[in-house]
């Protein structure tokens, strides 16, 4: 009996060894990359504060309410910039530590996921940097009452567009998602398909929660994420089916294997 647990035991202790491997492994690639990037902090901040500094009315300006704000604010985002720069080495450990548990159909889609969920996140952040900040800041500088003058604070600044990246890169993961629940048998395509109204109404929410209250920014995420489910379930119905006998034959030796 004691033997019997110390053999159920083993397993749990090495996957707890790997999984602390990964993690180590993630962590200090993005020590590494934020080192290389601190020479650089303040030019980093300059270039995302871009996008509010060229619709600001003439004489404004941002400013620092708190002592150590010019120091922080641009650390901070050095840092996010160097978890966001370090998302395909952090997947990469991700994927590999679950990889052992997978079937072999399974593990040949995992580099084409790995690379295709990078690129969608990546691709999110710059849409909201090229396309979503210049007409929402806009926006917010024409709606200004008559006699305020737009002054941002650096920190609610970065709070604010930390929010948005994340909101809008984790929304272009939405065909990955589509298609992986496609893929898993958790939901058909056509259930889906059928759903779309649901699914429009439940991205507008989304988009409500995630943006600033004004309608501009809420289409500007609402939209694209409809559109990416859309694509998401055009690949789900297209490579999603049901496995054909070859792969029931590799899971089939798979399970034999372990």
């Amino acid at each position: 009996m004691t033997d019997a647990n110390t053999d159920s035991e083993q397993p749990l202790i090495s996957h707890l060894i790997e999984l602390r491997r990964c993690v180590l492994r993630v962590v200090t690639c993005i020590f590494v990359v934020l080192l290389a990037l601190l020479p650089f902090a303040n030019e980093i901040y300059s270039f995302i504060a871009t996008p509010l500094i060229a619709k600001l009315p003439e004489g404004s300006s941002m400013i620092a309410t708190e002592v150590i704000s010019p120091f922080f604010a641009p650390f901070k985002l050095t840092l996010f910039c160097a978890i966001f720069i370090t998302v395909p080495y952090s997947l990469f450990q991700a994927w590999s530590f679950i990889t052992p548990g997978l079937y072999t159909k399974e593990k040949k889609l995992i580099i084409p996921l790995l690379i295709s969920s990078t690129l969608l996140f990546y691709t999110g952040i710059l849409f909201a940097y090229y396309i979503v900040f210049p007409v929402l800041f806009a926006f917010i500088a024409a709606t200004a009452p008559t006699g305020v003058q737009i002054m941002t604070d650096i920190n609610h600044y970065l709070d604010f567009i930390l929010k948005l990246f994340f909101a809008f890169g984790v929304s272009f993961e939405i065909p990955i998602a589509t298609f992986l629940l496609i893929r898993s048998g958790f939901v058909s395509a056509d259930k889906l398909g059928k759903n779309r109204p649901y699914i429009i109404l439940s991205a507008f929410f989304i988009g409500m929660l995630l943006t600033p209250p004004d309608v501009i920014s809420q289409i500007l995420l609402a939209v694209p994420m409809w559109l990416l489910f859309e694509s998401g379930l055009i690949l789900g119905k297209i490579y999603g089916g049901k496995k054909d006998t070859s792969d029931e034959k590799e899971d089939k030796e798979d399970n034999e294997t372990i």
